[in-house]
């Protein structure tokens, strides 16, 4: 069974630095944070870079999208996931990493961040969670590393869930801690899954969740949350 940490910090610890940048998690670690989570595109190059969104406009100002920028025009700040996987060795941090990809390019992220993994992942660190809300993602992850675990990500419930995450093979499912019912969670521990949710700031809403059999949860601010955790 996936051994993860009740808190991780989400894009690092993104209520105190620029989400997905080091200092993210050089920030989430200085706060208590053991694991941290990510979002990994490719460049236009088929380099795969931490970025959560389309385009860069929202982190980075610079109104282009990611998709379109080759590596030797990222704007400043924008790690690659080689130099966010070297981050995390010296600070020995564990990662889920989230396959977030562009249109149409939902196989070749994965494939691209599974090879990096492969080839940079510190021995000395857990092996990394891989989750994707997009299932072809997962798939090709499947096959290209099935000795990665990973977790669907689901943003509400559906009625097929479970056939879903049985087809994919995955150990875990990450869900909106908002939409999170108590039937649902029941069901998803019950039928063997890791149960991970996110966003959650709020210590009181963090307990709740850890009452209805939540492992873990992804957190902009770790330490709050680490603070109620046990």
């Amino acid at each position: 069974m996936l051994q993860l940490p009740k808190v991780i910090g989400h894009r690092g610890a993104a209520a105190y630095a620029p989400e997905n940048a080091l200092e993210s998690f050089r920030e989430a670690r200085r706060r208590g944070a053991t694991w941290v989570e990510t979002d990994v595109k490719l460049t236009a190059d088929g380099v795969p870079i931490l970025m959560h969104d389309d385009s860069f406009k929202r982190t980075t100002g610079v109104d282009r999208l990611v998709a379109e920028t080759p590596r030797v025009e990222l704007p400043e700040g924008v790690p690659t996931l080689e130099e966010a996987i070297a981050c995390f060795g010296a600070l020995g941090l564990g990662c889920n990493v989230e396959i977030k990809p562009c249109p149409g390019r939902a196989a070749e992220t994965a494939q691209g961040a599974v090879r990096t993994l492969r080839h940079c992942w510190p021995q000395h660190l857990p092996a990394p969670l891989l989750s994707s809300f997009t299932e072809p993602s997962l798939a090709a992850a499947r096959d290209a590393a099935p000795e990665f675990d990973r977790a669907l990500l689901l943003d509400a419930f559906v009625e097929d869930w479970r056939a879903r995450a049985e087809a994919l093979g995955v150990v875990g499912i990450n869900t909106n801690g908002a939409r999170l019912t108590g039937p649902w969670a029941c069901a998803i521990k019950q039928a063997g899954f890791v149960l991970g949710a996110y966003t959650i700031n709020d210590p009181d809403v963090a307990r709740a969740l850890f009452g209805m059999g939540v492992d873990f949860v992804f957190s902009d601010a770790p330490d709050l949350i680490l603070a109620v955790a046990g």
